[in-house]
């Protein structure tokens, strides 16, 4: 019940534009550390931040020569403020630009960042952001979960590289879910349990027992929901899901209401089936291109091109379901 809560509280507040809730360092620097050779003479964006408290643009200023970044821009909505929760009750905003360490300290110091006012109120669908985001290479942020669609939508459109945090829940989403089947972003390396949790205003409860204060008095909610989603490719994704078993009709069952077998956990896909196999959809964690291909879901009670409705068992409605083929066989 408190993961729900957790949960809830923090899909609500993504849905306001009074709260916010920051990405810790230590998340940041868990997933960032496999895309290192991606930066190098990039420009990076992180466009739903507060640049000057953002830990996303920590890291990339103190990490720019060792990455070899060209350019760092960062902007915020609607906001003015040194706080770290932005109030959001500025008309404009304003961004940061960083080109690197000029005094050879190593250190992102302020006289070396530049400060600009924004004419608008830093929103990432105003024309200055995207303005800004053409200048971009690799978009990397924590965006409006409420938006989470819309602002994937652009990053498309713009044919922007990007690595950014979502709900779990978003894999199911139409749109989300064809750019993945296609083969345009995937699920980054750390998920679920691997993103340790937000930092969250003051006036914000906190429940359940993963959720705690940290030794600089932050306080943390960890919804174990989360994800990255992104189109910057890894080692990991090309590691083989070890197979083992073979396939029995007992074992794994037909659905009522699709020509596909269900399979309970990913490490039971059965290695010597040649037709089409539902998954848990924590199966993306681990998906291979080389080894499956992408067939469609069966995740909602809404039936389009990729998505044929939730699976039965039996008669029996079970949990969201992938469906996959091996491509070797």
């Amino acid at each position: 019940m408190a993961r729900k809560i957790e949960h809830s509280m923090l899909t609500s507040a993504k849905k306001s534009k009074n709260d916010e809730f920051y990405t810790q360092l230590s998340d940041i620097e868990r997933e960032l550390k496999h895309y290192k050779k991606h930066f190098k003479d990039k420009v990076v964006f992180c466009n739903c931040d507060d640049p000057r408290v953002s830990n996303f643009f920590h890291f990339f200023s103190y990490n720019f020569e060792k990455l070899g970044i060209k350019k760092l821009i960062a902007t915020c909505y609607k906001n003015q403020s040194m706080d770290l929760f932005s109030k959001n009750d500025s008309e404009s905003a304003i961004y940061l630009e960083y080109d690197g360490d000029k005094n050879e300290n190593n250190v992102p110091d302020p006289e070396e960042i530049g400060i600009k006012v924004l004419k608008g109120d830093g929103d990432f669908r105003s024309k200055e952001s995207i303005e800004l985001l053409k200048q971009a290479d690799i978009v990397v942020t924590n965006p409006p979960f409420s938006l989470f669609r819309e602002y994937v939508a652009q990053l498309i459109e713009y044919d922007k590289q990007f690595l950014i945090i979502g709900n779990i829940n978003a894999i199911s989403y139409k749109e989300i879910f064809k750019i993945i089947k296609e083969n345009k972003a995937w699920l980054g390396v750390n998920m679920g349990r691997g993103i340790s949790g937000f930092i969250v205003p003051k006036h914000y409860e906190l429940y359940g027992s993963e959720a705690r204060i940290d030794e600089d008095g932050n306080r943390i909610v960890a919804t174990n929901n989360c994800l990255w989603l992104t189109n910057l490719d890894t080692a990991k994704r090309h590691e083989d899901i070890i197979l083992y078993k073979n396939y029995t009709p007992e074992e794994f069952p037909h659905y009522d209401n699709y020509d596909a077998i269900n399979i309970n956990k990913t490490k039971d896909i059965p290695m010597d089936y040649k037709g089409t196999m539902g998954v848990p959809i924590t199966f993306l964690d681990k998906f291979n291109p080389d080894q499956f291909e992408i067939i469609g879901q069966m995740a909602t009670t809404k039936i389009d091109d990729f998505n044929f409705g939730y699976p039965y068992v039996n008669g029996k409605k079970i949990y969201a379901r992938i469906l996959i083929k091996n491509k070797r066989q």
